[in-house]
């Protein structure tokens, strides 16, 4: 059963239920009311009766045709006297015997006056409700019946239009659920026929409906939002494997022609060998280092890093020791002690990347600087800086400059860079240095930034 098939059979049974339930608690308090009335009327005629008003158990001309012998239709009503000694004797009114029993004698040989009791009564084909009641010691009872059979087939024929109302009411509540299901999961349908049009046919441009301001429209609209990142995911992945594809076929081609030229490897005079181990041992780590980066890249291992209160000089200081054990350059460091809520490896890492990237370009002597302001990170060289057509790109996968074609490097550093900037709410820029070189380096977003004070109060 589906979606739509329950809210329908859920608004029937709900409709037929209080179609029950009103008919049910109509149908009792109608049939009280009736009893009650009935009641009231045979006491009322009972005293009546008992002080002589016997034109009650005439028969009505008026309800009687000129040739209906039957009294039944002209006098509902039948009386008897109860001696005190538990006798009956007919007043009047139906020429029928109504049974006494034992309470009725004793009512009429002891009881108080006024005292009562009522009961219901069959004499066939008739039933009666009766009332007993008692005039006083030795003066016995008066017993009166009265036919009930009309008005139970009054109870009766309303107990049938409220069974035929409640079954109308549960076919316009079917109806009703019918309709209404099917406006509600309408969208959620075609939303249904989208998904499974997706997870068959694994297409990420289906279009999605939406519409509206309730929970199935922001359902459509989360929908077609994950369906636009998982097709930007889809292309991104399709780039990276074709950037990758393009950047090791060019290692890998060496080591194939350098494989080759081992298996001469004796032959060579002792010059030509070195150079070609160092030929395999550079291209070796430069693959190596390529997949390394790869593989960060592409599993953003930096975003599993918790974020906690760091502090960016510290982080630059920590990455140019790394940078000046393996380079042997100087590299100085100005921070303004800027805290932000970050992640500590990552951010190192991206500072290593422009540290690298500023070694590699800047083959000087002089010092490398990075400077810390404000959210604000700059590395600065003295290379030969960077063009305007490359200062937009040098931070895509494997983008190189036309002067860094010759250069070692996997051309995925400083999008990692990116990468980690954007992780931090931040952006990264690259331009030119005054008095020449490159200016390159990233923001961290104002919503991650701290207070200085907050990593002294982290440490306490």
């Amino acid at each position: 059963m589906n979606l739509r098939s329950k809210l329908a059979v859920a608004f029937a049974g709900v409709g037929a239920a209080s179609a029950i339930l009103v008919g049910a608690f109509s149908y009792q308090t109608a049939s009280g009311r009736v009893s009650e009335e009935l009641d009231r009327s045979l006491l009322a005629s009972s005293s009546e009766i008992a002080a002589g008003a016997t034109q009650l158990l005439a028969p009505n001309p008026l309800t009687r045709g000129p040739d209906d012998n039957d009294h039944d239709e002209a006098q509902p009503m039948v009386a008897q006297a109860i001696a005190p000694d538990g006798s009956v004797r007919p007043i009047g009114g139906r020429p029928v015997r109504l049974a006494v029993d034992g309470e009725d004698r004793a009512l009429a040989a002891t009881g108080t006056p006024g005292s009562r009791r009522y009961e219901d009564l069959t004499v066939p084909p008739d039933d009666y409700r009766v009332i007993v009641v008692a005039l006083g010691p030795g003066r016995g009872a008066i017993q009166l019946g009265i036919d009930v059979d009309e008005t139970r087939h009054v109870l009766q024929d309303l107990a049938m239009r409220i069974a035929g109302a409640s079954v109308v009411v549960l076919l316009a509540a079917a109806l009703a659920g019918w309709l209404i299901a099917r406006q509600i999961t309408r969208r959620l349908v075609r939303l249904t026929r989208v998904t499974e049009q997706v997870s068959a046919g694994r297409r990420l441009d289906a279009t999605v409906p939406t519409g509206g301001r309730d929970e199935v429209a922001r359902l459509a609209a989360s929908f077609d939002r994950m369906l636009g990142r998982l097709a930007s995911a889809r292309e991104d992945q399709e780039r990276l494997v074709q950037d990758v594809a393009h950047e090791l076929r060019t290692p890998l081609t060496s080591l194939r022609t350098n494989a080759s030229v081992l298996r001469r490897f004796d032959e060579l005079p002792a010059p030509a060998r070195g150079r070609l181990v160092d030929d395999v041992d550079g291209e070796t780590r430069e693959l190596a280092h390529l997949v390394d980066e790869l593989v960060e890249l592409a599993t953003r291992r930096h975003d599993e890093e918790e974020a906690a209160p760091v502090e960016l000089g510290a982080v630059a200081e920590r990455a140019a020791e790394r940078v000046r054990r393996r380079s042997g350059r100087t590299v100085v460091v100005d921070a303004d002690g800027t805290t932000v809520n970050g992640r500590a490896k990552g951010l190192e890492r991206a500072v290593s990347n422009l540290l690298e990237n500023a070694v590699k370009f800047d083959a000087g002597t002089g010092p490398l600087r990075v400077e810390v302001r404000d959210g604000r990170l700059e590395v600065l060289d003295r290379g030969p800086g960077i063009a305007d057509k490359d200062a937009e790109r040098v931070f895509d996968r494997f983008y190189r400059a036309d002067g860094a074609r010759g250069l070692p490097g996997s051309g995925l550093g400083l999008a990692i860079v990116r990468e980690v900037a954007r992780t931090h709410g931040g952006e990264v820029f690259a331009g030119p240095r005054p008095g020449g070189g490159a200016v390159v380096g990233f923001t961290i977003g104002a919503e991650v930034l701290l207070p200085h004070s907050q990593l002294d109060h982290a440490g306490d």
